[in-house]
């Protein structure tokens, strides 16, 4: 038995990091187990959201809405920029660089708290004792008085459309296309599938959607899922609803036929690539021993409670294994939340204020209940809205297509929910966040002093828009 930790988190992502360097800046021996290696042997810290994710991924779509903005907004502002083009290979090189200075940077971070790395494979057996397998197969065992889970997901995959190096791709080989694929199809138009859309659409790329579902975006509120249908169509993204895979097929080794159903029957749409990006699945396969006492759903996520805990005492479960949206935010504030408890304070989370955001251009962005869902529930309420459009400082950056979405109780006034469609929108968001956390009502916004000029104005105008007190844009009559 090596030495015993006051905490052992297994895995080194967005929660699983988090939490070990909070639990470690808490005066507890913490170490951290990740299995990811690169191809030199090295922990590979940061786990899908830095690696294989987020950060990747909006590097790579920052770039592309540069290009795309000199190649079409540049001439409307009285810039000339002849021939604008883009180096995809150095834009991949950036993105790879960007991630290996983030990654390397948690391994510093890892020292200065004092964090132990065990490198290898964690698996939790009973009694809070957490076995880690290296890379060559050598085998040790760590007891802990605390134990936190956090495996992560893995992508999802489907039998019509089986991984085929350079061809078919799930996220992670979509990331390393470095060449513009001159017809390019995607599985999914949920995030990932919309953000690499946007990426090679901008660089040229004919992008095909095939999305299974009959509604777009069914989670965002409907004005914004109607707002990015039309635009990222008008974008160049040929996105098809009610379409499912029914297979592939590789022909000469070069190109996939895929063959959907919709609603006019069997289609065949034959592209360069194919990104599969329909969704996740938690990364639980292997991570118990039969009798760790931590117990799995049907789908393969950990049970827990409001507060992570799961049926083992000692042992927490955060992020993507467990219920809820799988968003790094979510993982790393759950990683705080559990080692403060384990620390004895006072901590919860709420999960009403957990912000979702899609990083097309403009981004999408929303914070607590959509029109949808409190018209289902019976909750009676009322909308303010406002148009980027009429944003002076929008229309100078040249971004004003969009608008903020306010919800308010309709007895309380207390902010249910804020929607957003803009340039900004996932920095704005933030307003919201904050502002429903301190449970405020429109009126608090309608109170606040925004500065002028600027884009936040928006937040402020669709607060006052309300109770139909905007000033900068015409009012909805009350029916």
């Amino acid at each position: 038995m090596a030495d015993k930790f006051d905490v052992i988190v297994v895995g080194a992502g967005p929660g699983g990091y988090v939490a070990a360097i909070r639990a470690a800046q808490l005066g507890l021996k913490t170490a951290c187990v990740e299995k990811w290696v690169d191809d030199k042997g090295t922990a590979v810290l940061g786990g899908t959201c830095l690696n294989v994710g987020c950060i990747p991924s909006k590097a790579l779509l920052e770039t592309t809405h540069k290009l795309h903005e000199a190649q079409h907004g540049f001439a409307a502002q009285g810039i000339v920029a002849d021939n604008v083009q883009i180096d995809t290979k150095k834009m991949v090189e950036r993105k790879d660089q960007i991630v290996k200075n983030l990654t390397g940077g948690i391994a510093g971070l890892f020292k200065a708290n004092g964090v132990t790395l065990l490198q290898g494979t964690g698996k939790l057996l009973a009694g809070k004792k957490v076995e880690v397998t290296d890379k060559d197969g050598n085998v040790s065992t760590h007891d802990a008085e605390n134990v936190v889970l956090a495996s992560g997901s893995v992508p999802v995959e489907i039998p019509p459309a089986p991984l085929t190096e350079g061809l078919i791709l799930d996220n992670a080989g979509a990331l390393d296309i470095d060449e513009a694929p001159k017809r390019l199809g995607i599985i999914g138009a949920g995030v990932i599938g919309l953000e690499m859309g946007s990426i090679w659409a901008r660089c040229g790329s004919e992008v095909t959607v095939l999305e299974a579902m009959d509604d777009f975006l069914s989670l965002a509120d409907i004005d914004v899922s109607k707002e990015a249908k039309k635009l990222l169509t008008k974008q160049g993204l040929d996105i098809k609803l009610g379409a499912r895979c029914t297979g592939t097929e590789i022909v000469d080794g070069k190109e996939v036929k895929v063959k959907y159903t919709d609603s006019n029957g069997d289609q065949e749409l034959v592209v360069d690539k194919l990104i599969v990006a329909v969704g996740r699945r938690p990364q639980t396969q292997g991570l118990l021993s039969e009798d760790s006492g931590v117990k799995l759903d049907e789908r393969g996520f950990i049970f827990v409670d409001e507060s992570c805990r799961t049926d083992a005492p000692g042992v927490y479960a955060i992020g993507d294994s467990v219920r809820g949206p799988m968003l790094a935010h979510k993982a790393s504030e759950e990683g705080i939340m559990v080692v403060d408890i384990i620390a004895g304070h006072k901590a919860a989370m709420n999960y009403d204020c957990i912000p979702n955001i899609i990083y097309t251009f403009p981004e999408l962005a929303w914070v607590g209940k959509t029109e949808q869902e409190l018209k289902s529930e019976g909750v009676k309420y009322k909308v303010g809205k406002f148009p980027f459009a009429a944003s002076g400082r929008a229309m100078a950056a040249n971004a004003t297509e969009g608008f903020v979405k306010m919800i308010a109780d309709e007895a309380t006034d207390r902010i249910l929910g804020v929607h957003i469609v803009g340039g900004i929108a996932s920095e704005l968001i933030a307003q919201g966040v904050i502002a429903m956390e301190f449970s405020s009502s429109a009126e608090d916004l309608q109170l606040t002093i925004f500065a002028h000029p600027t884009v936040s104005e928006a937040v402020h105008e669709a607060a006052l828009a309300v109770d139909g007190h905007a000033i900068h844009v015409a009012n909805r009559k009350k029916r």
